[in-house]
């Protein structure tokens, strides 16, 4: 693999996920908008959509939060990721963020000082450094990049933590719920797409809530993802908190193996309006 092209490809990768709404996330909006009876969720509805078509035709982020660069790679067969490559896909993820109007968000100084914010932003939005990068193995002989920017509100209304399953389904799901009707009366910019992990620890359950994302459609919903969706669609937080039947546009669920244990730990995260910005790419052909 040639690591100039590496480089081109996540760098593309990067602007589409900061610019492009996906068809099947168009397609859900417009249909909740047909059935949308709240004037004011209506107009917003109208709004979020308007700005992901502006978005898109001038590569301009669809969020002034432009996110935290998350690299999720599916390797399989005979292909390797080398240290090589990782710094090829860093260089990318760099200028793509280079490339569009994104928001300086990297904290410079030493630990205190990053942790205090005491002396200020790095102006190069390229300085943003990324999450660790999440592997996952897969049939396919290939290396594929899933990439994804995290925004600041979701993840200031996420929760990882253990639940008592009590031996039943109905049990999570309902604290779930919980959850994510408090969440979603907080998180301002509704309607959401709740993405949820279900794992043996804290680590797995966030990194099956990355998987939804990176795997989940608007327009294709299981019988749990379908309940949490419709029942948050009852709580009338609407969109932007205005009201209206329009909370939530679709949920993500991954379920990972689980343990002997009473509880299962839950990673939810409340992807806002612009959410999940996405993007995916061969890396290996």
């Amino acid at each position: 693999m040639i690591m100039n092209n590496i480089e081109t490809k996540v760098r593309e990768a990067v602007i589409y996920a900061s610019t492009v709404f996906s068809d099947d996330k168009i397609a859900v909006c417009r249909k909740a908008l047909e059935k949308e009876m709240n004037p004011n969720a209506r107009w917003i509805m109208e709004t979020i959509l308007e700005n992901a078509e502006t978005a898109e035709k001038t590569l301009r982020p669809t969020c002034d939060d432009t996110g935290i660069p998350h690299v999720f790679l599916e390797v399989g067969g005979k292909q390797a990721v080398s240290a090589e490559m990782l710094c090829a896909i860093q260089r990318g993820v760099a200028e793509g963020l280079r490339a569009m109007p994104c928001r300086p968000m990297a904290v410079k100084g030493d630990d205190v000082q990053r942790l205090e914010q005491s002396v200020g932003l790095d102006d190069d939005p390229g300085a943003l450094a990324m999450a660790p990068v999440v592997i996952k193995s897969v049939d396919e002989d290939v290396v594929r990049l899933h990439l994804l920017l995290q925004g600041g509100g979701p993840e200031i209304r996420g929760k990882t933590y253990r639940v008592f399953h009590k031996h039943k389904l109905s049990v999570i799901i309902d604290e779930i719920v919980e959850w994510a009707s408090e969440a979603a009366g907080l998180l301002g910019c509704t309607p959401c797409s709740p993405a949820i992990g279900i794992g043996r620890t804290h680590f797995e359950a966030a990194s099956l809530m990355l998987e939804a994302m990176v795997y989940g459609r608007f327009d294709v919903q299981n019988k749990i993802e379908q309940e949490i969706t419709e029942r948050l669609n009852k709580t009338n937080v609407g969109p932007l908190g205005l009201g209206g039947g329009t909370t939530a546009l679709a949920t993500f669920l991954r379920v990972g193996p689980q343990r002997a244990s009473g509880v299962r730990i839950v990673c939810l995260r409340l992807c806002c309006c612009v959410e999940p910005r996405v993007s995916s790419v061969l890396l290996s052909d």
